[in-house]
């Protein structure tokens, strides 16, 4: 079950995957999908399970097959290093040239990966005008409507009986949006975090993903780490 809502005057869906999706332009978007990130921390000896790119480009594959979008942005941070292309296997590689196919594959930039890539196809941009909205990877530290982006890995915790649960959001307050982190090793930030105080100009709503869904919750329901 996805969430869908007015976003700068512009339909779109947030999907369960961490995605969003801009119907009326056909545009799948996603950010930080931090691609060879396990591989960077057994570099430096710290071994982690070496299976987060292939995990991150399978459900990414899936969404692209759902929804068969004209245009993929990948919103900053989709390689964790700029070593990360070395460290890619030719089947990886494959598998992101693949999903160039019938479609418009664009690479906005981010802290990670401010080169973009070296050798892989697709188009790069500082960030990118589409269906009147601006996609950029980092906020804009004001409030600043029509902005899509990421880099934050927005995260949100609600308590219940006895117990808690934090998980990957959404965060909007219907004039700008950042989006969850998409990569599976990307980890999150509270949404309560200092951080993002000053970025909406009223309180914000947390889409919160969860058993395949996205659950709308107020900001003043959430709790703080």
């Amino acid at each position: 079950m996805s969430l869908t809502l007015t976003l700068g005057g512009a339909r779109a869906q947030c999907r369960a995957s961490g995605a969003l999706w801009l119907e009326a332009a056909r545009a799948l978007i996603v950010a930080d999908l931090h691609l060879e990130k396990g591989s960077a921390f057994a570099a430096r000896g710290q071994m982690l399970p070496p299976f987060d790119t292939s995990e991150t480009l399978t459900r990414l594959e899936a969404e692209t097959a759902d929804l068969d979008p004209a245009i993929l942005v990948l919103l900053g941070d989709t390689l964790h290093d700029a070593a990360a292309e070395n460290r890619m296997s030719p089947m990886t590689a494959d598998r992101l040239t693949r999903l160039t196919q019938g479609r418009r594959l664009i690479w906005v930039l981010g802290n990670h990966d401010a080169e973009g890539p070296a050798r892989l196809p697709g188009e790069v941009a500082a960030e990118l005008e589409l269906d009147g909205l601006t996609l950029v990877h980092e906020p804009t530290p004001e409030a600043r409507p029509g902005e899509v982006a990421g880099h934050l890995h927005p995260c949100a915790k609600v308590r219940g009986r006895g117990a808690s649960v934090r998980r990957r959001c959404f965060v909007t307050d219907g004039e700008r949006i950042v989006l969850p982190a998409f990569g599976a090793l990307a980890g999150g930030l509270n949404i309560r975090d200092a951080a993002f105080a000053g970025l909406f100009r009223r309180a914000p709503l947390a889409g919160i993903l969860n058993d395949g869904a996205v659950h709308p919750v107020a900001f003043a329901a959430l709790a703080a780490d």
